[in-house]
């Protein structure tokens, strides 16, 4: 047998099936950095369009999750896809640097700050700690495939930033929203500090639910103030069978006793029906005042033995009523609010000003003392009566023990229900009235710019927009003080005796920038405050408290502005997790109204968080973390990049060993599209063998005009942030179009048809046209392998695919008369046929067969026109078109194309050693006997002539 094999075109390539990702991305990494990739990809993006996204700054403090790369590696496909949109998308990593999680970390490494360590000492520790953490993460996040100006980040330790911010704050200053007040904040005793809204989480807890007397002092008053009997009409006498001597008390239920030595008065709304019952519930004859709709309710869980409805009333008659408090010398008045709802309890709410958010609104309206007897420490200050010193927890037991004592305790039962926890800690906060610095929402409009605002920006997914307008709602003054060492200072002279901000504090806080610029924050606190205020320092303090780590980041708009050319406000796009429409999109927002007015993004987009195949939470004590670095070294960065882009981020991200093996898969699939494509254009020069699109075949035409319309989808898709479409349609092309279709179509003509053929050469055209525009698809998503590839496809070429925008097509149109989606869906349905032959064991490849269709006239004409080449499409040695009147009942019809029957059959005929096709006219020619004639013109013609495909 003769070996024609050096007569076929077959595949060449370096371009290696398998990836290795693990061992070959770090490769990639350092040529990326010896090119300056990135500081090539701004130069040639220079003066075009600018797209700014600026990078939420994750925490300087342990090693990147699978959290983290969902977050970084999604901004990255943005970043890159407006870079190949046309854009100047410059991206620039920062990190959040200050902060009480870094001080802890130091603190039990150095000891608090003070004690081992004197403040600037301590300062200095966590710099240096937090330092060491950017760098790990850094190279984590490098390792990813992550462009952007790594070698220039920022932090916002750097003096400029927080130099930057300072001025920031002097501005919210000047637009008259900062002020400091005695308000109750959430306090971590763990923490010993103020905590944000955004620095408390909600988990359930076990309290104790206790229902406690207060005693009417005057009871003739107190029933006076009824004007009607149950079922009567305002005016009706009173009557009923009163106890003279029985107590009259209004019960409170309350699932935080600790409280209770603040309490200043007992709350009922205006508008409840209460009832005066007369009940024995074991501790004598007694009658208590119950909101109506909780009557039965309350006297269910007080166990009472019997009960009489005596009297009925609105709440507002008992406004002023006074109460005995249940363990001190103290009366307290009845006040009406809004807020007492019958969701539970009595109807009546206890009410201690300095301990809660409406209680102290509450306290305001009526001029209560907002008290707080807790110190920082969660204890009883001195002085407390019966408590001090006790932890408020802990003290819970005694409160109720005394309450039971002095008989004023209903009932006591544990309660289970949400209760706001420490973020950091873990553990319940208290609510304390301290004095602190607030933001306010309401004195100069602050909530109402903010909510105009919100409207204004695209938010995706949309349910975004009604969440932050939720919390922009319902958020009361930000607390934006804290009494720690680590942070940008609140740094602003008060008056002693009054309290009030220097009348200079602007200028004054223009100097402090000018110095804490030079060196760093220390600058504020080694302050002696007579340079700066000369002979008033004496009458003028200077504050210590540091900001809340929102502002930081919140005022990242601004620092990075000022500090970068490369930054423009407001924002393209905000991208973080859902987490931050109560963290940092919501900071970002205030800071920026209370500053200019205006939102500071134009677009925020909203990802969900990762969690495991069966939708749990990732937890360590679980066992169910996925560490990406084991997935990096095992699989490579790229497969955890697909999976990111594979999966719909607007929810719940499922990632498990299960799913990135089957991205693993998925992967293959794309990497060998790729593969085939590349090495069927090893000899394939475009300066020279490039047809134009006149020269090419039909099929050829209509397949690149296929690609440039999924090009405009998938532009689109870039653009909507639709990353999961982008993979499915691209796998999708790989596996169907091309893999199952395309490809496979055309191996025959590229394999057999001479090397210079204008067959071959129309095929490699169109693989060079859709290898070009596929690199790119796929550089966002796979950028180590979209760089693999950029680098083995023919041609001159730069450095990197990220130094280019999206393929431009030449422009395209079929107009060789051919209907190729009937054709594509023909071959569908005979490969249907196909494989019912392989089942039965009656042929192995397809070009062992024979397809026999017959089909009416107008099928008829449209598939003629294909004449002989109609064998190739169907991938069979012979390919027979008939009239519709001949079909023999063995003939199948189509699933598919109406009056189309199929009839295929296993060849008798020869097999061509050549192209594996079986023909007559194998040994035809005597010099070439085992060749059919097609591979004779072939070897030794002027080659055959291929019309369509």
């Amino acid at each position: 047998m003769t070996d024609y094999k050096d007569t076929i075109n077959l595949p060449k390539t370096d371009f290696p099936m398998r990836a290795n990702l693990a061992n070959r991305e770090p490769g990639m990494l350092e040529e990326w950095a010896a090119k300056d990739i990135y500081g090539q990809i701004r130069k040639a993006a220079m003066g075009r369009p600018r797209f700014t996204m600026p990078d939420g700054p994750p925490y300087a403090n342990g090693a990147i999750h699978i959290g983290h790369v969902v977050n970084k590696v999604l901004k990255d496909m943005v970043i890159k896809s407006r870079t190949l949109d046309g854009y100047d998308a410059p991206y620039i990593p920062g990190w959040d640097c200050h902060g009480l999680p870094i001080e802890l970390q130091v603190e039990k490494k150095k000891g608090k700050a003070g004690h081992k360590l004197d403040a600037r000492e301590f300062r200095k520790a966590c710099r240096e700690y937090a330092m060491t953490q950017i760098n790990g993460q850094r190279e984590d996040f490098k390792r990813l495939g992550v462009l952007g100006d790594w070698d220039n980040p920022y932090f916002t330790m750097q003096p400029q930033y927080e130099a930057a911010q300072l001025r920031a704050f002097a501005q919210i200053i000047r637009n008259g929203h900062v002020y400091k007040g005695l308000k109750p904040v959430h306090w971590c005793i763990d923490c010993g500090s103020a905590l944000a809204e955004a620095e408390v989480e909600y988990e359930d807890k076990s309290s104790p639910g206790i229902d406690v007397r207060f005693t009417v002092i005057d009871i003739e008053d107190f029933l006076g103030r009824f004007d009607t009997t149950p079922g009567g009409q305002p005016g009706d006498p009173l009557d009923g069978p009163l106890v003279g001597n029985a107590p009259v008390s209004i019960p409170i239920w309350t699932t935080t006793p600790w409280t209770l030595p603040a309490n200043q008065a007992v709350a009922l709304h205006a508008d409840i029906e209460y009832v005066l019952v007369q009940l024995d519930a074991g501790n004598g004859v007694e009658r208590l005042l119950l909101a109506a709709d909780l009557k039965d309710t309350a006297l269910s869980r007080y166990a009472a033995v019997s009960h009489e409805v005596l009297m009925q009333g609105r709440g507002a008659v008992f406004d002023g009523v006074r109460l005995q408090h249940p363990f001190y010398d103290r009366s307290v008045p009845v006040i009406l609010e809004e807020h007492v709802t019958l969701e539970a309890g009595t109807g009546a709410v206890h009410t201690a000003p300095g301990h809660g958010h409406e209680d102290f609104a509450a306290g305001i309206r009526h001029g209560l003392e907002v008290y707080n007897p807790v110190g920082d420490n969660g204890a009883f200050v001195e002085g407390t009566e019966l408590f001090a010193g006790q932890n408020v927890y802990k003290a819970n037991d005694n409160i109720i023990e005394v309450l039971a004592d002095r008989g004023a305790l209903l009932k006591h039962e544990p309660f289970r229900h949400s209760y706001p926890h420490c973020w950091r800690h873990k553990t319940p906060v208290i609510f304390r009235a301290t004095p602190q610095w607030f933001i306010s929402m309401d004195d100069h409009g602050l909530r109402k710019q903010a909510l105009e605002q919100i409207p204004a920006v695209t938010w995706l997914p949309s349910w975004g927009e009604a969440r932050i307008v939720g919390m922009v709602e319902g958020r009361p003054d930000w607390c934006i003080s804290r009494q720690r060492t680590w942070g940008v200072p609140i740094a602003v002279f008060t008056h002693r005796e009054t309290g009030e901000l220097h009348p200079r504090s602007n200028e004054l806080l223009a100097s402090v920038a000018d110095l804490v610029e030079q060196d760093g924050i220390d600058a504020w606190f080694d302050l002696d405050a007579t340079s700066l205020l000369g002979d008033e320092a004496e009458s003028y303090e200077k504050v210590t408290d540091i900001m809340d780590v929102w502002l930081d980041s919140g005022f990242m708009h601004h620092c990075l502005g000022v500090n970068r050319d490369d930054v423009d406000t407001p924002a393209d796009l905000y991208l973080e997790g859902s987490d931050q429409h109560r963290g940092w999109f919501q900071s970002s927002l205030l800071t920026s109204v209370a500053m200019h007015g205006k939102a500071p993004y134009k677009a925020v987009l909203t990802h969900g968080f990762a969690v495991d195949e069966k939708g749990h939470k990732m937890s360590k004590s679980v066992g169910n973390v996925i560490a990406p670095q084991k997935v990096v070294n095992s699989l490579g960065a790229d497969i955890l990049r697909l999976w990111v882009a594979a999966t719909d981020y607007r929810g719940e991200i499922g990632v498990s060993d299960e799913i990135l093996k089957r991205m693993a898969d998925s992967y293959r699939r794309m990497r060998n599209t790729a593969r085939y494509i590349i090495s069927n254009l090893f000899d394939f020069d475009p300066d020279k063998d490039l047809l134009p699109v006149d020269e090419m075949l039909g099929h050829d035409v209509w397949t690149v005009q296929q690609a440039r319309k999924l090009q405009d989808d998938l532009i689109k898709a870039y653009r909507d942030y639709e990353f999961h479409l982008i993979y499915q349609r691209v796998h999708n092309f790989c596996v169907v179009d091309m893999g199952g279709y395309y490809l496979d179509l055309i191996k025959d003509r590229l394999y057999t048809t001479q090397k210079d053929s204008r067959a071959r050469r129309s095929a490699q055209t169109a693989l060079y046209h859709i290898g070009e525009a596929m690199v790119r698809w796929l550089a966002p998503v796979l950028s180590f392998t979209s760089e693999e590839i950029w680098q083995a496809l023919p041609g001159e070429r730069s450095n990197s695919v990220f130094l280019h925008t999206w393929y431009e097509f030449p422009p395209v149109s079929v107009s060789d008369g051919i209907d190729w989606c009937l054709i594509k869906q023909l071959r569908s349905e005979v490969d249907r046929e196909l494989e019912r032959l392989r089942e039965a064991d009656q042929i192995g490849s397809s070009l062992a067969a024979e397809v026999d269709l017959y089909c009416d006239d107008g099928l008829f004409e449209k598939l003629d026109a294909l004449g002989d080449e109609l064998r190739f499409v169907m991938i069979s040695s012979t390919a027979n078109l008939k009239k519709l009147k001949d079909k023999p009942d063995t003939a199948v019809a189509s699933q598919n194309i109406d009056s189309l029957w199929i009839l295929a059959m296993s060849s008798d005929h020869t097999k061509c050693v050549r192209c594996w096709h079986r023909r007559a006219d194998v040994g035809i020619n005597k010099d070439y006997p085992e060749l059919c004639e097609r591979c004779v013109e072939n070897v030794s013609g002027g080659g055959e002539q291929r019309l369509h495909t």
